[in-house]
C-alpha cells in the first residue's frame, strides 16, 4: 500500500526534477549517455530539438533581463526572478537530460522508448513484433495513445521510428497516469540503424528459439 501523502503527480513530478538534476550534471560532466550498456545501440533523437531548446532558452534568458529591469517593486521582482531563473534552468535541464538518455536497443532485442526524465518505457523483445523506419508527422499529444492504439513521441513535430508489438502493453504517461497502446511511434536520429540492427538480433535469436 502507498503510503505517501503525495498525491501520485506531485510524486512525479519531484521525481522528475531529481531526474533533472542527474540529467543535467551527467550532460556537463560529458560522462555520455545513461542506459547503454555493451552491445546495445543507442537512438538519440535530441538533436532534432536542439534549435529549438536554446532558442527558448535564449528567449527565457532575454525575458529575465528584460522584466529584471523594467519592473520597480522589489518583491516582485525577487518573484519573478526566481520563476524566470527556474524557467532557464528548465528548458536547458531538460534538453541535457534528453541528451543523455536516447533510445536504446539492447543486445537482447528489447527496446527501452525515452523523452528525458518523462517518459521510459522499454519494450520487451517477445512482444515486439516490427520495428522500420517510417517518417511522419503525428498532431496528438506526446505519449497520448489514440483510438487505434497508437502512442506518438515526436521531436520536432516529426517521429521516424515505428515499432508494433504483438499485444498492447501498459505504460506511464508523464504524470503517471497509465496508458497503454499497440503501435509506438518515436523520433531517432539513426532509425534505419535501429530496425537493420533489431531484424539482425531476431534474425540472430530464431535458431535458439526453435
Amino acid at each position: 500500500m502507498n503510503r505517501s501523502p503525495l498525491p501520485r503527480p506531485a510524486r512525479r513530478l519531484a521525481a522528475q526534477q531529481l531526474a533533472l538534476w542527474r540529467g543535467f550534471l551527467r550532460w556537463a560532466g560529458r560522462r555520455g549517455p545513461d542506459g547503454v550498456g555493451a552491445g546495445d545501440l543507442a537512438a538519440p533523437y535530441a538533436p532534432a530539438q536542439a534549435a529549438t531548446m536554446y532558442g527558448l532558452l535564449f528567449v527565457a534568458a532575454a525575458e529575465t533581463v528584460a522584466l529584471a529591469v523594467v519592473i520597480p517593486w522589489p518583491w516582485v521582482h525577487t518573484a519573478v526572478l526566481v520563476i524566470d531563473l527556474w524557467g532557464c534552468w528548465y528548458v536547458l535541464a531538460l534538453h541535457a537530460s534528453c541528451v543523455v538518455r536516447p533510445h536504446v536497443l539492447r543486445a537482447d532485442g528489447s527496446l527501452r522508448l525515452r523523452y528525458g526524465p518523462l517518459l521510459d518505457v522499454t519494450l520487451p523483445a517477445s512482444r515486439i513484433a516490427v520495428v522500420r523506419a517510417d517518417r511522419a508527422f503525428p498532431e496528438a499529444r506526446p505519449g497520448a495513445v489514440d483510438a487505434s492504439g497508437r502512442a506518438d513521441l515526436p521531436v520536432g513535430g516529426m517521429t521516424t521510428l515505428t515499432v508494433e508489438l504483438t499485444e498492447p502493453l501498459t505504460y506511464a504517461r508523464p504524470l503517471g497516469a497509465p496508458a497503454a497502446a499497440r503501435v509506438f511511434r518515436v523520433h531517432a536520429e539513426n532509425a534505419a540503424e535501429v530496425a537493420r540492427a533489431w531484424r539482425g538480433i531476431r534474425e540472430a535469436s530464431r535458431p535458439a528459439r526453435e
